[in-house]
């Protein structure tokens, strides 16, 4: 493609800062062409979830089901929330482009994960009045010094055009960090964390939000963030995740 005059300074920039510091696949350290971004090899070594998958869940299924189809665990057991996708399962490969982003503030990490969650979660992104992070409170916020659910947030509304609000949902107070525990103790760890502001009532009262977050583990957050969202008065709420751990399958009796 012909360049015009104007164009000209940013390539010649843009070549000479490839060649100072050439771009670097996030998951081996091999040289790329394109900025926040996987190699071939560590992109197909990412569990995709793709469609089609539970609509309340987002497991996947072994043949489309049809729009809107359930699977047996939220029939059995409906979330909080409406509709939840992910981009990919939860394992050592996803771990790290999290880890990069949630504890050594690699933005380029941040990046692409919120490229993939626009593609998996398209359908919410489209649906979605406004956008809201799961929070930190002010005092972990202060210790990590950043809100990695935030910036996903942030990058995913520029991408789709849609209001995001970082000062909505709230955490009233600390809790225990979630690593280590059940389904049940992350539940009560949580219970009554979380508040809409009374600023942001007009924000969620009738409106399909948007919950973001890195991982989904038990969903025992997102569903403590929903509750309140829709005692505030949302319409629906929707979740996207970066990664989901994987449920283990309920043994056969």
């Amino acid at each position: 493609m012909d360049l015009t005059p104007a164009q000209w300074p940013r390539r010649l920039w843009r070549g000479a800062v490839d060649l100072l510091a050439p771009s670097l696949c996030l998951g081996c350290g091999a040289p790329l062409h394109a900025e926040a971004s996987l190699c071939v090899a560590c992109w197909n070594q990412l569990r995709h979830l793709d469609e089609p998958v539970c609509d309340a869940l987002g497991t996947p299924f072994a043949y489309d089901q049809g729009e809107g189809a359930l699977s047996a665990a939220a029939l059995d057991d409906p979330p909080e929330w409406d509709r939840a996708r992910a981009a990919v399962i939860f394992d050592d490969h996803a771990a790290a482009l999290v880890h990069a982003l949630k504890y050594q503030d690699r933005q380029e990490a941040g990046l692409l994960m919120a490229r993939m969650m626009a593609r998996a979660g398209r359908g919410l992104l489209a649906e979605a009045d406004v956008i809201l992070p799961v929070p930190l409170h002010r005092f972990r916020l202060w210790r990590r010094r950043f809100n990695q659910s935030a910036y996903l947030a942030q990058r995913l509304a520029r991408a789709s055009a849609r209001p995001w609000r970082p000062d909505v949902l709230l955490k009233a107070r600390r809790t225990r960090a979630q690593v280590g525990l059940d389904s049940e103790a992350r539940r009560r760890n949580v219970k009554g964390a979380f508040l809409v502001s009374p600023p942001g009532l007009a924000e969620v009262s009738g409106k399909c939000v948007l919950l973001v977050d890195d991982v989904r583990t038990t969903g025992a957050t997102a569903e403590a963030c929903a509750r309140v969202l829709k005692q505030a008065g949302a319409a629906r709420v929707n979740l996207l995740t970066f990664a989901r751990v994987p449920v283990p399958a309920k043994p056969h009796i």
